[in-house]
């Protein structure tokens, strides 16, 4: 391009003859060296105003470009282990909060909160003595239990709302299913003089949901993914103060335990589960206890309840039975056959206490049922009548403790040791607190429950007293397999003895000085979500039955279908 280099240089020179000088004159390099420079010429600064230039001379392997990269790489690695691999590293090596006790699944409490505890750091109160961490198996003193889980209730006025306390909860519901008379509100439920208390008052109906009575009950677990703490096995004791007089009939205060999987209060999530506690593949897996569209097995259509035109059973079958058709809804474990285990809601009660013709007397039972509150089982023997021979049965103390007549009945089996208590352990008399507990093993060949009524033995009961009845067509109902939690309350019905209304003092209440729970050093399990019994993702995965006392039905209710039971579906 020779013109337009001309016209470069042209321009150059004409423009370089127009620039001042330092010293005034317009060009200080004279019209002649402008006219001799061209766009050819190397100049010592062309490197700074032309960056396409290409050097062979230079080299990137210098000192200051290895510095250059160095940081580079420094800079990257920084990030990369800032955003990449701490994230990695600490979770390898977190150490995961544990699903047991006082902190959730989530590591808080039911607010959202990590827990401050008053006076309690931890499963064992620091208040419990240290005589107390170990002791005697009451039913084989050669064995040493170990304390794992104990509430001394030493902090005065603690609240027990949702939320409040690391270990318990208490209600606020009307507990429907035994036609209680009171409304059970947390306000009810406090500690004060080393105790937990749970007071009965009367009260307007305008201000209790239109009832007359309110009192307390607290469960030691939240709502359903919540849990707090459970056991399998063990002993389950308690020091109580029963409320009222020795000589009025009418109240009914209760400790007691029941299976996570259901939820004392919440019909919608105990529905086919208590009183369940089995684990065959039979008709004691189906509604009423029957085959459908037939009157089969005799048993269960005769000498049953006298109420119910004498049918054996009115439950509706169990939900989560070892009958469950594979892909059904079922929280496991699965067999090798790919059949599942049998699961339920089972209840063990160590005390429940009823005045009868002037004399306190205490209820030391076995459940396997929702409200009865005794001791019940299903399926059920033949006439509710278990195999209760010297072989399966042994009375510690009678005349002081003997089998409770009552026996069962449409809703439940019974299984049940009537002792007197001492009488001065009642909130007007004496005011002293006598021990109740029952100690478990829940294998199937050797299990036993043994129960403990002021702290003395009372009554033991033993597997095979529960085992098959070919008259009901049914195999052996384990002593539960389940992890249990811990309840108490204080309750008034008219299910539950003669209530006398008029001699009644209000209000009253039953004080426990402490709970503790033992189990044996080399058995021991205390969770609530163990691996071979799961209950956590079943119990989230139907909160709302967990969490609406409203809801009393399963399907039509909690609209939820019921599963699959191959015995009357088909797989």
């Amino acid at each position: 391009m020779p013109n337009q280099r001309r016209f470069t240089a042209e321009s150059s020179a004409s423009s370089s003859s127009l620039l001042p000088s330092r010293n005034g004159s317009k060009n200080a390099y004279g019209p002649s060296r402008a006219a001799s420079l061209t766009s050819s010429m190397a100049e010592a600064d062309d490197d700074l105003h032309n960056p396409d230039r290409r050097d062979s001379r230079g080299n990137i392997w210098t000192a200051r470009g290895l510095m250059n990269l160095g940081c580079l790489f420094i800079l990257a690695a920084g990030c990369l282990t800032l955003f990449a691999g701490y994230p990695i590293f600490a979770s390898m090596t977190l150490k995961k909060q544990s699903k047991q006790g006082g902190f959730n699944l989530g590591g808080v409490n039911a607010s959202g909160q990590i827990p401050d505890l008053p006076g309690n750091y931890g499963l064992i109160d620091r208040d419990t003595p240290r005589s107390a961490y170990t002791k005697a198996s009451y039913h084989n003193s050669k064995e040493e239990m170990v304390l794992v889980f104990s509430d001394e209730f030493n902090t005065d006025n603690r609240s027990f709302y949702p939320g409040d306390d690391p270990y318990w909860e208490a209600v606020d519901l009307h507990y429907w299913g035994t036609e209680d008379l009171e409304w059970y509100d947390p306000i009810q439920a406090t500690t004060g003089g080393g105790s937990l208390r749970l007071t009965i008052d009367k009260v307007l109906p305008a201000d209790n949901h239109n009832m007359s009575y309110r009192s307390g009950m607290t469960y030691d677990r939240a709502i359903w993914f919540r849990n707090k703490f459970c056991f399998t096995g063990g002993i389950l004791e308690a020091s109580v103060q029963l409320p009222g007089s020795s000589k009025i009939s009418g109240l009914w205060p209760a400790v007691w335990s029941m299976g996570n999987l259901g939820r004392a209060g919440f019909g919608g999530s105990l529905e086919g589960m208590w009183p369940y506690s089995y684990d065959s593949c039979d008709v004691g897996t189906l509604a009423n206890q029957s085959y459908p569209g037939t009157r089969t097995p005799v048993a269960a259509f005769e000498k049953g309840d006298p109420t119910y035109d004498n049918q054996l059973s009115l439950l509706p079958g169990q939900k989560l039975s070892a009958c469950t058709c594979p892909g059904e809804s079922h929280p496991g474990p699965v067999r090798k056959d790919g059949s599942y285990v049998g699961r339920a809601s089972p209840e063990i009660d160590v005390i429940e206490a009823i005045v009868e013709n002037g004399v306190g007397m205490s209820c030391t039972t076995l459940t396997v049922n929702k409200v009865s509150l005794s001791s019940q089982w299903a399926p059920y023997n033949a006439q509710y009548v278990w195999n209760n021979n010297s072989d399966n049965l042994v009375i510690y103390d009678a005349p002081n403790t003997h089998l409770n007549t009552y026996v069962g009945g449409a809703v439940q089996q019974t299984t049940s040791g009537l002792a007197i208590t001492n009488q001065g352990c009642y909130e007007l008399t004496d005011a002293c607190f006598a021990v109740y507990a029952f100690e478990y093993k829940n294998d199937f060949d050797d299990g036993y429950i043994t129960w403990v009524n002021d702290n003395k033995l009372s009554w033991t009961i033993y597997s095979a007293g529960m085992g098959p009845d070919s008259a009901t067509e049914i195999g052996q109902r384990p002593i539960s397999q389940e992890p249990m939690y811990i309840i108490a309350n204080l309750g008034l019905s008219l299910k539950f003895g003669f209530v006398d209304l008029e001699r009644l003092i209000f209000p009253a209440t039953m004080s426990i000085d402490y709970i503790r729970v033992y189990q044996p050093a080399n058995a021991q399990q205390i969770s609530c979500d163990p691996k071979d019994y799961p209950t956590a993702k079943y119990i989230e995965t139907y909160k709302r039955a967990y969490t609406n006392a409203n809801l009393t039905k399963w399907v039509e209710e909690v609209k939820e279908p019921w599963p699959r039971n191959r015995l009357k579906d088909g797989c």
